[in-house]
């Protein structure tokens, strides 16, 4: 049940990484929508589509929104600038009829100066007209439901069409900063890059200040060049790096001085110092190992769409994947809130950020793709939590036709150069999921319903004996994609990682395949992480560890904490099915087990078993061991040797549990797994039973 929206939803300033909170007014709430069959009222952040709007309205191509706005009388002196942060698709604004900007794209944000517009103290009437295809094939539109449909439809969701993010009014100084791009993945210091606008940008003073983090006071003072641009170098006297463990941040104070008479211009920028970057088949973070373990996340609410219908549930679902015990997010062809990115950067969850696709391939829709990108950057670049920026999803307008198609081929590769040449401080991911042409990770999305072809196919992929896979493009339509899209592609030297898994009908059976199929990624030390799929359900997808309301579901006692542990158990066995992974022994069970361990320096255990009752959850404390095995050591990043444990039978039992757990020399409980003994029966799949001619059926049970 959708909660009521308050007068103003979304109050919240929306950049707090770009920060003017100190004069600005919210333009959220109630306006006039125009339909060509009359006029009704709109709640403005929500899509018209939503519930959440009021409208709900799916299939509407076209509307107007209305309302009055006013300049603030204290703003004199300084400039009125109007901010949308998403339209979907094109937006044409007007104030008092006439028209002052256009922007075409639905995920990127816009704004408009309104000097000269609107006058501090006036009152205007502000016009949003808005066109939303209803074939998005050939406009980036991601998850969005098209007509005619898209070869992807059966996993796409309701459209989402006109202002979707919050719509506010800010006050900048004459001369203003209009991006500020911020990056410290030197370690040591800030590259500052400043673009002016307003009265007089080149030759503008710019102030860089430390306000907030371990360096506060230190100063960095720039002269604009004749391109209104002002670039420079901050270098910390004692650095103070940005990691998960230590998401430490600093806010820089931005002002601009363009020697006229006026309002100054300052702006509170947030950024961290880190670096992300490939090296051989290794992934590091700030010169250190990283692995990566990931969740999907779509980013959609009930009744709400793709806007979180209040702040506590945007970042909720931030706290959730970190309870779950994900380090990484990967947000989903979507390109979301900045306050949830924000939360990010403080929190030290990392992000795998991607934009929306077209969903047919032209090179006007590939020119569509790549028009994102340079917003995305100048939005999104100075976060130090995203650590992975991904390009197209799928093939998912590039027609599923990389290896068969050069000009395909080549806008991906095309895309991956573009990003690059915006951004380099990140490793980029031209077409995520298979067939690779440029691309600073291999990544692969693999669903399998059986164990043990699952586990076979892992291995075979980790060693290089295979390079393909099967995938189900349609009910009756399964192809072999590759990870490689070219046989130009190297096929060692790059990171390689998983970035889509799962498996299972219900939630029992997701997961067991969650707890059996991570822990074949981690037998192998040559992937450097996953991405499950996925944290919730949404709308028709019920793949999520959640429900689309985030209540929490029957996983058979499975704690996604223990399977996403930076240390983990890899036992050396196939499970049969979901609550019988074994028989039930009749005499002592021999299971031989791994440890998988991410942590900084070795670990020396011993693993530890015993019987509980069938559906018996780990508690605080273990139970007493019936069985521990030798001592065995992990060193990070390499799966252990197989160390025997060998459990006495659990008796005359129709089904147990077995708890396995590792303990370090503290005694401290470092992993924790189990197995399901349970009769292993056939499926009961008896025909239906046939009716004579003429006669009557049976009733069916009571």
């Amino acid at each position: 049940m959708t909660a009521a929206l308050p007068a103003v939803p979304r109050p919240e300033y929306p950049r707090p990484d770009l920060d003017r909170s100190g004069r600005w007014v919210p333009l959220n709430g109630t306006w006039d929508l125009d339909l060509p069959d009359g006029t009704v009222p709109v709640v403005v952040p929500f899509a018209w589509e939503t519930a959440a709007s009021g409208v709900a309205r799916t299939w509407l191509e076209h509307a107007t929104y209305r309302r009055s706005v006013t300049v603030p009388a204290g703003w004199a002196g300084a400039r009125a600038l109007l901010c949308f942060g998403a339209v979907h698709h094109r937006a044409v604004v007007r104030v008092d009829g006439v028209e002052v900007a256009e922007h075409v794209g639905g995920h990127t944000p816009f704004e408009v100066d309104l000097t000269g517009v609107l006058a501090p103290g006036a009152t205007g009437v502000l016009e949003v007209e808005v066109h939303a295809p209803a074939d998005k094939r050939s406009i980036p539109h991601g998850k969005q439901r098209s007509i005619p449909r898209d070869d992807y439809d059966g996993v796409s969701f309701t459209p989402t069409s006109g202002i979707w993010q919050s719509v506010w009014l800010e006050a900048r100084g004459s001369t203003y900063a209009a991006s500020v791009a911020v990056r410290g993945d030197s370690l040591a210091g800030f590259e500052v890059t400043v673009a002016l606008a307003g009265s007089a940008p080149a030759g503008a003073r710019v102030e860089v200040e430390v306000v907030e983090g371990s360096a506060a006071g230190e100063r960095l003072a720039l002269v604009a060049g004749a391109d209104g641009v002002a670039r420079g170098r901050l270098d910390l006297a004692q650095p103070r790096t940005w990691s998960p463990a230590d998401p430490h941040l600093y806010v820089l104070a931005v002002s601009t001085d363009d020697g006229t008479p006026g309002d100054a211009d300052a702006v509170r920028v947030t950024a961290g110092l880190r670096r992300v970057e490939t090296a051989g088949e290794h992934l590091l973070l700030n010169g250190e190992r990283l692995y990566v373990s990931g969740v999907l996340d779509q980013g959609y609410w009930p009744g709400a769409g793709p806007t979180a219908p209040d702040e506590a549930a945007l970042l909720a679902d931030l706290e959730l994947a970190r309870d779950l015990g994900y380090t990484l997010v990967r947000k989903h062809i979507k390109l979301e809130d900045p306050r949830w990115l924000h939360a990010a950067d403080r929190m030290g969850v990392l992000v795998w950020a991607e934009p929306p696709a077209p969903s047919r391939f032209s090179e006007a829709a590939a020119a569509a793709f790549e028009a994102q990108l340079a917003p995305m950057v100048e939005r999104d670049g100075n976060h130090p939590s995203i650590v992975i920026w991904g390009l197209y999803n799928e093939e998912w307008g590039l027609d599923w036709d990389i290896p068969g198609s050069p000009e395909r081929a080549e806008a991906a590769a095309r895309a991956y150069d573009l990003l690059r040449s915006l951004d380099d401080t990140r490793p980029v991911v031209e077409n995520s999921g298979w067939a690779h042409v440029r691309t600073d990770l291999v990544d692969w999305h693999y669903y399998d319903e059986d164990p043990a072809t699952w586990a076979a196919n892992l291995a075979a992929l980790a060693d290089g004996t295979r390079e393909d896979f099967p995938v189900k493009l349609g009910p009756d339509f399964v192809v072999d994609k590759s990870f490689y899209g070219s046989a130009a592609f190297p096929r060692t030297g790059v990171p390689v990682l998983n970035s889509e898994y799962g498996a299972g009908f219900t939630s029992l059976e997701r997961g067991w395949h969650l707890r059996w199929q991570t822990q074949e990624i981690r037998r192998h030390d040559r992937f450097v992480g996953y991405v499950y799929t996925e944290l919730t359900d949404v709308e028709h997808e019920m793949a999520g560890l959640r429900d689309a309301d985030r209540r929490p579901k029957d996983l058979g006692g499975v704690d996604p904490r223990d399977v996403n542990a930076p240390t983990t158990l890899v036992l050396d066995l196939v499970p049969a099915h979901a609550g019988a992974d074994i028989p039930v022994p009749s005499g002592p069970l021999n299971l031989d087990v791994h440890v998988s361990h991410h942590g900084p320096a070795p670990l020396l255990g011993r693993v530890r078993a015993a019987w509980v009752p069938a559906g018996t959850p780990f508690g605080s404390d273990p139970v007493a061991a019936a069985a521990k095995s030798e001592p065995v050591k992990a060193e990070p990043y390499l799966l252990s040797g197989a160390v025997r444990v060998v459990v006495p039978s659990p008796g005359t039992v129709p089904a147990a549990r077995l708890h396995v757990w590792l303990v370090d020399e503290d005694d401290r409980v470092r992993a924790r797994a189990f197995v399901d003994a349970a009769p292993i029966e056939a499926p009961n799949r008896r025909g239906a039973r046939v009716t004579p001619a003429g006669a009557t059926p049976p009733a069916p049970p009571a």
